[in-house]
């Protein structure tokens, strides 16, 4: 069935949304949808599979725990080795952003 990553989109977004498209055994595919939001002040995302990400619409600040930044813009992908500890700092208020974020082994 065909989809399009623009449609659907809940009117409320005052939680991040997090949305599998696909998943199989060795590979997980999320649309996140974020409205301003950023990871929380403490603790780090540190996950057994790496992610490769896409940012679709919007704009956004990525930490790392080595202290480096990537500031990512729509188009920009990034892949993060599994347990790389990283965070969203920050993403474009009162604008959507959305992620294409492919997780595998």
């Amino acid at each position: 069935m065909q989809k399009n990553i623009f449609q659907d989109i809940p009117s409320d977004l005052t939680q991040e949304i997090f949305e599998t498209l696909l998943q199989k055994e060795n590979i997980r595919i999320e649309r996140i949808i974020s409205y301003g939001q950023s990871s929380p002040a403490e603790g780090w995302y540190d996950q057994d599979e790496h992610e490769w990400i896409l940012l679709v619409e919007g704009e956004a600040l990525l930490a790392f725990e080595d202290g480096s930044e990537v500031h990512l813009h729509a188009g920009d992908y990034l892949n993060i080795a599994a347990y790389t500890k990283h965070k969203v700092t920050w993403t474009k208020e009162k604008a959507k952003t959305i992620w294409l974020a492919i997780f595998y082994n």
